[in-house]
């Protein structure tokens, strides 16, 4: 039977207390997953969960190893295996060009989007090497930064590119164990973090100005994360890139 007809697979979401993690989350509790939710403040994890019987919230601080053994340690208690990590934590990090971001902030970056990334891989790994049936699936979000930078974001465009590099890693690695990799790159999901960033009131361009751009419903975001997650075991979508409609990505800026 293939993993897509198998009721109440398990995923670990991370970052779930809000964005696309959140969408993510919900959406896989609607599709019958049973879902543990992650992120660093219980409150939001618990909103996104509204009461759902198939939803664990575990509180975790994906840079600290000691918290991410234990999130995995909680799903596996729970219901004794993981199906798909959905590597989702991130932080769009300081506005900086290479010359000009302190040390600081840079390891701040890296440590979440990066460290945190392979950090939670490694525990999913760990416990899809483990389990009976073994396998499993890891999807890392990265971002349409891994291929196409926005100006001043070297932390945040250096740590997406890294995500390639991981997603590989992780399905060349995890052959012989029935575990595959993929990463969507998303571009533009109407979520707080694109506010913050200017994206619908005006983001800046590789030409310095300011342009609102389009975006689009983060369910749809989510709807693409769960076709990668559905796969039967002998499919991996190893690469996915969805945008909003006529945003600028494509041309040059």
């Amino acid at each position: 039977m293939s993993q897509h007809h198998t009721p109440g697979r398990v995923a670990v979401v991370t970052g779930a207390g809000s964005g696309i993690g959140r969408a993510v989350a919900r959406l896989m509790l609607a599709e019958g997953y049973r879902v543990v939710l992650a992120g660093r403040r219980e409150e939001p994890l618990r909103e996104t969960a509204a009461g759902h019987r198939q939803a664990l919230v575990v509180p975790c601080d994906v840079t600290d190893p000691a918290d991410v053994e234990r999130l995995f340690a909680a799903a596996m208690k729970q219901w004794e295996r993981v199906d798909v990590l959905f590597n989702n934590a991130g932080v769009f990090g300081p506005a900086a060009s290479v010359d000009e971001i302190s040390v600081a902030d840079w390891e701040a970056t890296v440590a979440v989007n990066l460290t945190g990334s392979v950090l939670c891989a490694a525990a999913a790994v760990r416990a899809m090497k483990a389990q009976s049936p073994q396998g499993g699936r890891v999807i890392n979000n990265g971002s349409i930064a891994a291929h196409s930078p926005r100006p001043r974001t070297v932390a945040y465009t250096v740590t997406k590119h890294a995500i390639t590099g991981l997603t590989k890693s992780i399905e060349l690695d995890g052959r012989g164990f029935g575990i595959t990799s993929g990463q969507i790159d998303i571009g533009n999901a109407a979520t707080d973090l694109m506010d913050e960033i200017g994206v619908g009131s005006g983001a800046v361009q590789a030409d310095g100005t300011r342009k609102p751009e389009p975006t689009f419903p983060v369910q749809d975001a989510a709807r693409a994360v769960l076709l990668m997650a559905g796969m039967p075991a002998s499919a991996n979508v190893g690469s996915l890139v969805v945008t909003a409609a006529g945003m600028p990505f494509i041309g040059r800026g």
